[in-house]
């Protein structure tokens, strides 16, 4: 069983929770996920299942969208709800004018410190192992973009935000950067990503409708393709000749004026590679056949 099944991830499991239920249930030993979700969080996840793991780390480049709510009012140590109170403040009379000035600071590119509670790898450590043991260690900036940052709605002491965003972005972060922005402190409570690359929520499956569609034998038709997981890339099709050079390894060249990233497509539709265009040639990122 070979391609990409997008699973709307429930709150409680982690990421790799799934990835055991799935791997598990279809009897396959290659899973793999393409974008942690903290265990609070909700909505797409991209599962790659047997050969589609080799694309895995490209689709893990792709933007991505989230709903998020923010509480107003207090900061925890891990930045959402799951975590211990660590300050309070009183939350300002809001208005759409405040929340706005606030906002409007984290949108464009800038530079992001990571949470301690996160998966990134510091010293060959996870930064959740060392949070988890007492630890906090400083924790290099890493540039991010911020391409939509839109208030739904508001209350009391919640914000309702939208956000598009690049990979390796942190909602927890941007929770407790806009409450210290409005003065009172903040923490995500709720997340639910609804898109990841090209997938959206709408081709999502719920991890419980899984087994039953295993037991009808009707999981299969909802895997998508290889290519299909890459339909962000701009495709370079190759004649039968160019084919075989391709599954060797053999640069191809391309028609002038092309380059960035592009997905290698067969004479008959099957993707053979992922590869950059470098001064007219091809240059393997990935060969798949």
């Amino acid at each position: 069983m070979d391609g990409v099944l997008v699973i709307d991830k429930p709150s409680g499991p982690t990421s790799f929770d799934v990835v055991r239920q799935v791997r598990s249930l279809l009897r396959i030993k290659k899973v793999g996920h393409t974008g942690t979700l903290d265990p609070l969080a909700t909505g797409v996840l991209p599962l790659c299942l047997g050969e589609a793991t080799k694309v895995a780390g490209f689709i893990t480049e792709g933007d991505k969208a989230y709903d998020a709510t923010v509480r107003l009012g207090s900061e925890t140590d891990t930045l959402d709800a799951e975590g211990q109170v660590t300050a309070q403040a009183p939350v300002p009379a809001l208005t759409p004018a405040l929340i706005e000035a606030a906002l409007a600071r984290f949108r464009g590119t800038y530079d992001q410190v990571p949470p301690m509670y996160s998966a990134v790898k510091v010293g060959g450590k996870r930064l959740y192992e060392l949070a988890r043991a007492g630890e906090e260690v400083e924790r290099a900036a890493r540039q991010v973009t911020v391409y939509e940052l839109v208030l739904r709605d508001f209350s009391a002491d919640r914000l309702q935000l939208s956000v598009r965003c690049s990979k390796g972005f942190f909602v927890r972060t941007l929770a407790q950067d806009v409450g210290r922005a409005l003065g009172c402190g903040a923490h995500l409570e709720a997340l639910r990503r609804t898109a990841s690359g090209p997938f959206a929520l709408a081709q999502a499956l719920p991890l419980a409708d899984l087994p039953a569609l295993v037991k009808d034998g009707a999981l299969a038709g909802r895997l998508l393709s290889m290519s299909d997981a890459l339909v962000d890339m701009p495709e370079v099709r190759v004649g039968p000749a160019e084919a075989k050079r391709v599954s060797h390894g053999v640069p191809v060249e391309v028609p002038a004026g092309r380059s960035g990233r592009v997905r290698v497509m067969g004479p008959e539709g099957a993707l053979l590679a992922v590869a950059e265009i470098v001064e007219g040639r091809l240059r393997y990122l990935r060969v798949l056949v």
